[in-house]
């Protein structure tokens, strides 16, 4: 498994109802992803996207299989401390809606994540700003969210993800509230993270965002279809 950011072996996922009805959403994953690999993911709703993305950010634990990542087996894992450590220590998550807290500053927001890793506050702060200037927002790092336009909160939200320096980018429809020039800036900036040797593991259901990617993997009710581009009409 040398090079593997990710290594998934017969992966499943099941939720269940009240009534203790089953509820399959993973069906058997078997998944490859090497380290600074740029992966897209793709498929119809419902099919496991987000799923299978909360799997690989250790938020949802699998119903059976194994998960190795970098080389480690974390498939057992059921801590729940243990599972944040590695989160906060191996990885960094930018959605949708930004996830941003209102009543703080753009700074605020960055440097929470290392807040909690136990840094020093002149410490975080400084990388904050680094981070957020870096981004183009050195003008705004005292904003908090509601003055701040859409493109503008998800550039605070990368920044966020990127505050501990994590290997992995897992990203859930990062584009999906952002105007179309706001979601081009987006990718290059994670086109950029891919050139740095950052793994990137992208949801999407947009073909012009998913090109930015090395690699499709394709969904289909919870197996993967295909890895490769020639499916990217069919979405």
């Amino acid at each position: 498994m040398e090079n593997l950011a990710i290594k998934l072996e017969g992966a499943k996922k099941s939720y269940y109802l009240g009534n203790g009805d089953e509820i399959p959403v993973l069906k058997g994953i078997d998944l490859s992803i090497k380290q600074g690999e740029f992966v897209a993911i793709m498929g119809e709703s419902g099919g496991g996207k987000t799923t299978l993305l909360n799997i690989i950010g250790c938020l949802h634990p699998l119903s059976e299989g194994k998960y190795f990542l970098e080389g480690e087996n974390i498939g057992d894992v059921r801590d729940d401390f243990t599972l944040a450590f590695i989160r906060n220590k191996k990885m960094g998550f930018v959605f949708q809606q930004f996830n941003l807290f209102t009543r703080l500053s753009a700074l605020k927001n960055v440097s929470l994540p290392a807040l909690y890793a136990g840094d020093p506050v002149r410490e975080r702060e400084d990388r904050a700003i680094k981070l957020l200037s870096s981004l183009g927002m050195s003008e705004r790092i005292n904003h908090k969210p509601g003055e701040l336009s859409g493109g503008q909160q998800q550039r605070v939200a990368i920044s966020r993800a990127l505050i501990n320096n994590p290997d992995i980018i897992l990203a859930d429809e990062p584009t999906g509230a952002l105007d179309s020039e706001s979601g081009l800036e987006v990718m290059n900036i994670f086109s950029d993270f891919k050139k740095k040797g950052k793994t990137v593991i992208m949801v999407t259901h947009t073909a012009e965002v998913a090109k930015y990617a090395d690699r499709i993997i394709y969904l289909r009710d919870g197996v993967v279809l295909d890895h490769d581009y020639k499916l990217k009409s069919t979405y």
